[in-house]
This record gives structure tokens, C-alpha cells and sequence, in this order.
């Protein structure tokens, strides 16, 4: 039997190259990646819901870009495109139950989800948890729409907030971790660390 029952996704980190795409709307890679960074910082620090494309506009305005980029960025959200592999890794998952949970709004977790080509029975945004992650709160909405107690889920961390996130809750974690960055200190250790999900199948079946 497999040790999991689902598997629950982060998606802009996990999943698709969120930061290609702020690099393009920016016009550079490091204007990009400082306002990608700025945009993860202010979410992970807001707790309660307010509207992401808000957000987005004030890690802009941060980074001294025009608030207006984030009408580019939003207008540009259907060139999300998932990372090698990830198709290959979701189809050998065909048959499990799959979620996102993502912080950003409903409209553009739906369309970033899409992009992966995949199937999931759940897409739970910020919007609709009423939180953003790491606050407990965004995580365990996903758990109560599937059902399921934390130790049947394993989630897939992209940032490296979802790892101490996502196990304080009691989750296992896989971490996709792309630029191999240090596990957050005080954090448990995620159940793998790789550089890519060519080992989910693997953690999925993995024995407790």
C-alpha cells in the first residue's frame, strides 16, 4: 500500500517557472528575479488573504518598477509554462489524488494549474484558503477539501518557506528544490531534497 493518499503541490515553485515569465515582463533576469523575490516575500508574510495582484503591484513598486507591470505580468499569466520534467513526473502519477495549494489568486492558480497539463481534484489558491502559506491556515484548507490527515498527504515544496510550512502541519514534504538551497533553519527536514521530481513516484510508494 502506498504510504500516501495524495499529493498536494506547491504550483508557481513546484510545478511551472514562474520566475522565466517575471524575467520576460521585466526585462531583465536580475529586475526579474529581485521582483519575484519581493513578490514572495510580502506573500509569505501576509497571513491573511488580501488580493495577489495587489501584491504583485507593491513588490513592483519595491523594486522601482511601475505598478503598471503588474497589469503586463497578469495580462502575460498564460505563458506559464511547467519545468522539464514535470509533465513526465505528473503522468507517472495518473490515478492518485493530486492538489495544488498555491498563494496567489483563484483565477491565476486555475490558469497556472492548466499549464501542467495534469488533472488535479483540488486547486487551492490564497484566495480561497483565506490565507497565504506558510500560515497554517492555507495548508490545512487543502487538507479539509480532501479529506485526509496530514500524514496521508505528501506535499511537494518549491520555496524553501513550504518546508517548514507544510510540516508543521504534519506533512511529509518532497522538496523540488531547483536551486539547491540550505533547508530553512529550525525546520524539519523534508522526506527528499532533489533538483527535480524524477523521485515523487518513488516518495509516493515510499514506506513510513
Amino acid at each position: 500500500m502506498a504510504r500516501f493518499d495524495a499529493v498536494a503541490f506547491d504550483l508557481l515553485t513546484a510545478l511551472v517557472d514562474s520566475w522565466s515569465l517575471y524575467t520576460r515582463v521585466a526585462g531583465s533576469e536580475a529586475l526579474g528575479r529581485t521582483w519575484r523575490l519581493a513578490s514572495l516575500r510580502l506573500v509569505t508574510a501576509q497571513g491573511s488573504y488580501r488580493p495577489y495582484e495587489d501584491i504583485l503591484a507593491d513588490a513592483a513598486s519595491e523594486v522601482g518598477m511601475a505598478r503598471a507591470k503588474r497589469d503586463e505580468l497578469v495580462a502575460r499569466w498564460g505563458e506559464l509554462k511547467p519545468w522539464p520534467g514535470v509533465r513526465e513526473a505528473l503522468d507517472r502519477l495518473v490515478g492518485r489524488r493530486l492538489a495544488i495549494v498555491t498563494n496567489c489568486s483563484q483565477r491565476l492558480a486555475d490558469v497556472a494549474a492548466a499549464a501542467t497539463g495534469a488533472r488535479f481534484e483540488l486547486v487551492m489558491s490564497a484566495e480561497r484558503a483565506g490565507a497565504y502559506k506558510a500560515d497554517p491556515r492555507a495548508y490545512r484548507a487543502a487538507l479539509g477539501a480532501l479529506n485526509l490527515p496530514p500524514d496521508r498527504v505528501l506535499f511537494v515544496a518549491g520555496s524553501p518557506h513550504d518546508v517548514p510550512g507544510a510540516s508543521r502541519v504534519g506533512m511529509a514534504v518532497y522538496w523540488h528544490n531547483r536551486q539547491r538551497q540550505p533547508v530553512p533553519d529550525g525546520s524539519p527536514k523534508p522526506l527528499f531534497d532533489e533538483a527535480d521530481l524524477g523521485r515523487l513516484p518513488e516518495a509516493v510508494e515510499s514506506a513510513g
